[in-house]
């Protein structure tokens, strides 16, 4: 049962992570209504939400909202045309450095408080409100997203102002696609060198070169089990951001231009709608 002085939170964009995320923070019995641009997609919270007809609707009178969508220009185009009134704007959506910077002004234009917090996870840590979140913004507005973060997290870490949350994501993407694709290429070695690349996995297991997603996704990628977690598109386009970030900086990264030209190679092949482990498949 939900009382009125509980907050109503708006939630737009139920794909793989938004969906999650939401049933967790209905859960939490936050009052809750959700939007999605493909309204089946949102079906699933039926009994939880409510399931707004527009974006507008949604985040009407709401407390604060929350943003799950593609990039850093589905977010814009669909809360650019919003009166979110007095809400605080909680951005989790992969965005970039550059896509954050846009974002902050805009806010900073609309007179929105803003708290850019993307999330490390994939949709079972999403399901089980196992997330961490890389929060920035205004320390004034940690108490009121503290129901939402509590929700869909595990653990938030408050990193500093406004998009140094999403600059953050950036590095912890390129880690995670770094042992993606290290997996990928050491077990296709060992394929290619007249082994059971199953050899590999058990060669690490257990010891300090071990992690858990290494047996994971190597696991998926040997048992071509590629149910997306986090669609191999995603992962591309994860890529092609850190890439951008990078040259912004000037830094040379000697691993992400070979690993963004990899997953875009599996996206034109036809996985882009895989998970991210189908990158095996065209090694």
């Amino acid at each position: 049962m939900t009382s009125a002085s509980e907050p109503v939170v708006a939630l737009l964009g139920t794909g793989t992570m938004g969906l999650g995320m939401a049933g967790n923070i209905a859960a939490a019995g936050l009052r809750l209504r959700v939007w999605n641009r493909s309204v089946e997609r949102a079906e699933p919270l039926r009994d939880v939400a409510t399931i707004a007809r527009t974006a507008q609707e949604a985040v009407a009178g709401a407390d604060i909202v929350v943003t799950m969508l593609y990039d850093a220009d589905s977010v814009l185009e669909v809360v650019g045309g919003l009166d979110l009134g007095d809400a605080v704007w909680l951005q989790t959506s992969t965005v970039g450095v550059e896509g954050s910077d846009r974002i902050v002004a805009f806010a900073e234009r609309a007179g929105v408080a803003l708290v850019d917090a993307p999330v490390l996870g994939t949709r079972k840590p999403a399901e089980d409100g196992a997330l961490v979140v890389l929060a920035s913004g205004e320390e004034a507005l940690r108490q009121r997203v503290a129901p939402v973060l509590d929700a869909i997290g595990s653990r938030t870490m408050w990193v500093g102002a406004a998009g140094a949350g999403s600059r953050l994501k950036l590095a912890a993407n390129a880690w995670v696609l770094t042992v993606l694709e290290g997996v990928a290429e050491s077990l296709a070695l060992t394929r290619e060198l007249g082994l059971d690349p199953r050899l590999f996995l058990e060669a690490v297991g257990g010891g300090a070169l071990d992690a858990p997603y290494v047996q994971v996704k190597g696991g998926a990628m040997l048992d071509g089990s590629f149910d997306p977690s986090f669609a191999l598109s995603g992962a591309a386009k994860d890529a092609s951001l850190i890439a951008a970030a990078a040259a912004g900086v000037d830094l040379e990264l000697a691993l992400m231009p070979g690993i963004l030209a990899h997953l875009q190679r599996a996206v034109d092949a036809g996985h882009g709608d895989a998970d991210m482990a189908a990158t095996y498949l065209e090694h």
